[in-house]
């Protein structure tokens, strides 16, 4: 038995039009009710929308793989293979359990909770700036603290941090219906690489007590029997990872909580009471608005789902956004609810063997961070003339929120 489908014509599915930035849960709904295994000709892409379909498929590795990328311009248009630089969200099994197995120790919920003092002060840091009155939780807050946590972590120097930050944003921006990155882009990757392969060089000359030294100690055991050291594009790799992911998330995060508490300023009122309550409203907002909107998998086998047949080497979205707010498995999945239960299978990090590394690190930031706001901004009233949505590939959040305390 097949689900009742409407023609995917009816349905335009456009992950890089500004449409789609500006209200991603509208299509999500469409696709979970009338195309739940969509087919868009025009880019090629498949995409699953229940939560049902896409937690086993995000589990299945054999059958979808993530050796293509994990975003659709990177399936569409991969960079050769002497071009990229390894990162494991774009590894399958073993290689992807040999390499995961370097840093996991580093992000344990024990390790983590050791850097509490340091993520701590960067955030008082960055509140101190602050006006009283008038600021922007995302341009002065937000995006800010994330990328000197974990480039803390990483070993770089504070003078060059927020730069890192603005290379890592420059690539992640979409105008309307652009597909891949610009040549301004390019530029800032190559000036992030090239600034992390010179922390490589001298980490390896001179290591210190921090993630890119540790990574150039570790030994690993390849495919063929062999035990070796990383390779200069492998640390890379690494290096590339955690800073973009880090900075990312919790950043889009936090602006989306200041958004959606402004309009449910009586959940914002009991977290303030009750700040035992954080842990849960951070799930719930990872949950409802999550930043993360989907990964891609390209299939490695032919897939019949709901009376369709999706083919061998097709990129399949994995829409995670979607599946959290389905309500086959969440209770009035559109009600923003701080004490909802927490189920313990969050997918707005992440799920199955690629889950999110830093997790951990992405809870505790964010549980800080939402204390402190609920301290400095403790009434406040959006300005919404000035919100700006975020035109990223595969991420949804504000790049502008400002906001005015009333207290």
């Amino acid at each position: 038995m097949t689900d009742s489908l409407v023609s995917h014509d009816a349905i335009d599915f456009d992950p890089f039009a500004a449409a789609f930035h500006d209200d991603p849960q509208r299509i999500y709904r469409r696709l979970r009710d009338s195309a739940p295994v969509y087919h868009n000709p025009r880019y090629g892409f498949w995409a699953l929308s229940r939560h049902a379909d896409v937690v086993p498929a995000m589990k299945d590795f054999e059958t979808y793989s993530s050796g293509r990328g994990v975003t659709l311009e990177q399936v569409l248009a991969p960079e050769p293979p002497e071009q990229q630089i390894p990162m494991i969200i774009m590894m399958d099994p073993p290689e992807h359990t040999r390499m995961r197995k370097l840093v996991s120790a580093v992000f344990t919920p024990r390790a983590i909770a050791a850097l509490e003092p340091m993520i701590r002060e960067a955030i008082a840091g960055f509140v101190e700036r602050l006006d009283p009155e008038r600021f922007d939780v995302v341009a002065d807050f937000s995006s800010l603290f994330p990328i000197e946590v974990i480039t803390t972590m990483l070993g770089v120097p504070k003078e060059d941090r927020q730069q890192l930050r603005e290379w890592l944003s420059i690539p992640l921006q979409r105008a309307e219906g652009q597909v891949g990155i610009d040549e301004d882009a390019r530029r800032a990757v190559q000036s992030s690489t090239a600034y992390y392969t010179r922390l490589v060089a001298e980490r390896r000359v001179r290591p210190r007590e921090d993630m890119i030294s540790r990574l150039l100690a570790v030994e690993v055991d390849r495919a063929d029997g062999s035990i070796t050291r990383l390779t200069e594009k492998e640390v890379l790799g690494f290096a590339a990872l955690l800073a973009g992911a880090g900075a990312e998330t919790v950043a889009k995060l936090l602006g989306t909580a200041a958004v959606i508490f402004a309009d449910h300023p009586q959940q914002w009122r009991a977290l303030r009471a009750d700040r035992s309550l954080i842990p849960g409203a951070v799930e719930e907002l990872l949950r409802y608005e999550g930043p993360v909107q989907y990964d891609v998998r390209y299939t490695r086998r032919e897939v019949t789902l709901r009376g369709r047949t999706i083919p061998v080497h097709s990129p399949v979205l994995m829409l995670l956004a979607s599946a959290t707010r389905d309500p086959d498995a969440f209770p009035d999945a559109d009600r923003f609810d701080i004490t909802r239960p927490f189920t313990g299978n969050n997918l707005g990090l992440g799920y199955g063997i690629h889950r999110c590394l830093g997790a951990a690190l992405a809870r505790l930031e964010s549980h800080i961070a939402l204390d402190a706001m609920l301290d400095f901004m403790p009434e406040y009233e959006l300005d919404r003339q000035g919100l700006r949505r975020a035109r990223e590939t595969s991420v949804a959040g504000w790049t502008e929120v400002p906001v005015r305390v009333t207290r």
